[in-house]
Formats: C-alpha cells, sequence, structure tokens
C-alpha cells in the first residue's frame, strides 16, 4: 500500500513536472540556453540545440513519470529516473550555489521556486525513488530486468498501447505551443490580463532592496559588509583619511522586503530616445504591437505584412516594438528588453492587441496574418 502510493506521487510529480514544460517547450528552451551562457557552464555553442534538447529531456521525464505510473519495466525506469534526478540535481546546486540561474524552470511557469528550492526538490524526489527501488526490489525479475523479450512483454501490451497514446498526445501539445503559442498560458501576460491593474499592485507594493557595499581596510586589509544605513551613518567608513575603501564591482542589492511580484512589472516601452511611453499605450482605447525579440531571424517581408496589416485596423495606436531601434519602417519603432518580450510570448515575432490595458488578443505573426 505505502511503496503504491509513494510510486503513484512520485509519477504524478513528474508527469506534471513534464507537462507544464511539454505546454511551453521554447519557453523551456530558453532557460537552457541560460545553463550555457558564458557566466554558467559557458558552452554558447549549445544554445542553437536548445530547443532539441529541451524536447528531449521533456518527452525523456514524461515517458518515465509514465511508465512509473502504470508499473512498466519498474527496475529499468527506477533507475533511469535515480539518473536523471542526480544530473539535474547537479544542475540546481550549481545554479543555487552560484546564484547564476535563478529559476530552473522544473515546472514551467506555473510554480516558481528558487535556486536552493529546486535543489532540495531534486533532493527529495532521489530520496523518494530509491525508497521506491528498495522496496519494490523483490519485484523485479532477476534476469533480463532490462532486456526486450515479446514472451516477456505480452501481458503488458495494453500498458504499450496506454504509453502510445499519451506519448501522442504529449507530443501534439508541445508542437502546438512551438508552431503556435502554448495550449494553457501559465504566464502573468495570459489573455484577459489587464496590465494597468498589474501595475498599480506593483506600485503600491513595491519590493524593497538594500545596498550592502563590500569595505576594504587599506591597512588591515579587512573587509567587511556593511549596508547602505549603517554606511551613511557610521563617518568612519567614508570620512576623509578613513582607510576603508568601497571595493568596485563587489556590492550587492538585496531583497529586504518583497513585494507583488509579477513579470509585468518588466513591461517597459520606450521610444528611440528614450521617453517612456507605457502609461500612454496601456491608457490607450485600443493598441496594437507587434513585438520582436530577435528582429536579425525576421524576414523584412514579413515585417512589411504586418505592418500592412496593423495599419488597416483603424488603430491610431499602432507600435513595433524590438530590441534594434529602426526595424519597423512604417510604423513607430518602441524598444524593449529581449528577455521581457520572450515573456509575454514565445513567437517570434507575435502580435499583441490590447483594449484600455487588457490584453484581449496575442498570436503569432503568422496566425494573425491568416
Amino acid at each position: 500500500m505505502i511503496k503504491g502510493l509513494l510510486r503513484f506521487l512520485l509519477a504524478v510529480i513528474f508527469i506534471l513536472s513534464g507537462f507544464v514544460k511539454a505546454v511551453d517547450l521554447v519557453g523551456f528552451s530558453f532557460k537552457m540556453e541560460e545553463y550555457f551562457a558564458p557566466n554558467v557552464f559557458n558552452m554558447p555553442f549549445f544554445e542553437k540545440f536548445a530547443l532539441p534538447l529541451s524536447i528531449f529531456v521533456v518527452v525523456l521525464e514524461l515517458i518515465l513519470g509514465f511508465m512509473l505510473l502504470i508499473k512498466l519495466k519498474l527496475k529499468f525506469t527506477l533507475s533511469a529516473l535515480i539518473a536523471l534526478c542526480i544530473f539535474f540535481g547537479f544542475l540546481t546546486f550549481y545554479s543555487a550555489y552560484y546564484n547564476v540561474v535563478t529559476d530552473c524552470g522544473c515546472f514551467g511557469d506555473a510554480i516558481k521556486f528558487t535556486p536552493w528550492q529546486s535543489f532540495m526538490k531534486d533532493i527529495v524526489l532521489l530520496v523518494g525513488l530509491i525508497a521506491v527501488f528498495i522496496l519494490y526490489r523483490k519485484d523485479f525479475k532477476k534476469k533480463d530486468a532490462y532486456s526486450y523479450s515479446a514472451k516477456k512483454e505480452t501481458g503488458n501490451k495494453f500498458k504499450y498501447i496506454l504509453l502510445g497514446v499519451f506519448s501522442v498526445a504529449m507530443i501534439l501539445v508541445g508542437a502546438h505551443g512551438i508552431v503556435h503559442e502554448p495550449v494553457i498560458d501559465f504566464r502573468d501576460y495570459k489573455i484577459g490580463t489587464d496590465l494597468r491593474a498589474e501595475k498599480a499592485k506593483i506600485a503600491k507594493n513595491p519590493s524593497q532592496y538594500k545596498t550592502f557595499y563590500s569595505l576594504k581596510n587599506s591597512k588591515t586589509g579587512e573587509v567587511l559588509k556593511v549596508n547602505q544605513d549603517d554606511y551613511i551613518k557610521k563617518t568612519e567608513y567614508w570620512a576623509e583619511g578613513s582607510p576603508w575603501k568601497i571595493e568596485e564591482g563587489k556590492n550587492e542589492s538585496v531583497l529586504v522586503k518583497e513585494g507583488y511580484k509579477s513579470e509585468i512589472a518588466k513591461f517597459k516601452l520606450e521610444d528611440t530616445t528614450g521617453t517612456d511611453l507605457t502609461q500612454q499605450i496601456i491608457n490607450a482605447p485600443k493598441a496594437i504591437l507587434i513585438f520582436t525579440y530577435y528582429p536579425q531571424n525576421v524576414s523584412p517581408e514579413l515585417i512589411k505584412q504586418l505592418e500592412t496589416k496593423v495599419k488597416t485596423q483603424g488603430t491610431p495606436a499602432v507600435y513595433g516594438v524590438s530590441t534594434l531601434p529602426n526595424t519597423f519602417k512604417s510604423i513607430k519603432n518602441l524598444m524593449m528588453d529581449a528577455t521581457a518580450i520572450k515573456t509575454i510570448a514565445r513567437s517570434n515575432p507575435f502580435v499583441l492587441v490590447l483594449e484600455n490595458g487588457k490584453i484581449v488578443d496575442k498570436q503569432p505573426a503568422k496566425d494573425y496574418l491568416k
């Protein structure tokens, strides 16, 4: 009873974890790119393979999770999941210890974990898998536990059919997210979100940070971490002739009060001169915005088609938003951070339609042009 319940719970966790990533494979690939970045594992040549690798990892997690659920090839399944947990445990520990990837993307945008929470989650799963392995050890066949035999697997035909149906369903879910947009939107920018209301909540309850200075005593070599308030209060740190000097590049901004959390805090639209037009746009009766986080990969012909269509919609507030100032030729260019654009939608480019600051439509460019 206990071993069956533990196996069921672990299987559900792996399936849910894989599902929320399968829904948004492009988003998970962005997370993989972070691990390949120079400041993490310094393997930028792998960035172009981020999406195929993401698909492989998610498919593996889903299939193994489902095999664990239906108790199919249990010894192989548990061994593979244990290996997978060890691998991800290493990644999450590295991220937490060096504070380089702040969210592992383990549950996509559905559930956010801090780096240390992600590591502890992997440890708990690993312990659970080892416990299930031990509890089921008497059920494993001593011979050919890892091999395939048609005679041996005759009784498992129905399980293989279930696994096939499940796999096809997950492939369709993942393909939809790659070709179009995720079938379920776990992000803060889902259709129906009121950007004005979210901005007001953020302004009413902002996160508070304090700067900690790294000070080094030029006489003794002693190093101190001092917060901004204490630094100002204690004149011995900054008075003329003080041996304490701020170490450049080693200051830290530390969160001291968690405010209202929303990715919409990063929704900031500026023109090419740096003027902030965010409020003007979210207060407009209607605004149509074309976004591209990587304009170099978008054909000029596609941009031209999009510009032509949005200009025929009878909406005065029409803008093109990208990371380069001259991406759009016949509509006004606005600037936005690439990471912030990727958070809104995964397609490159895509079209966002606002009515009084509320998101009423969000489509990949090719769907919008149909």
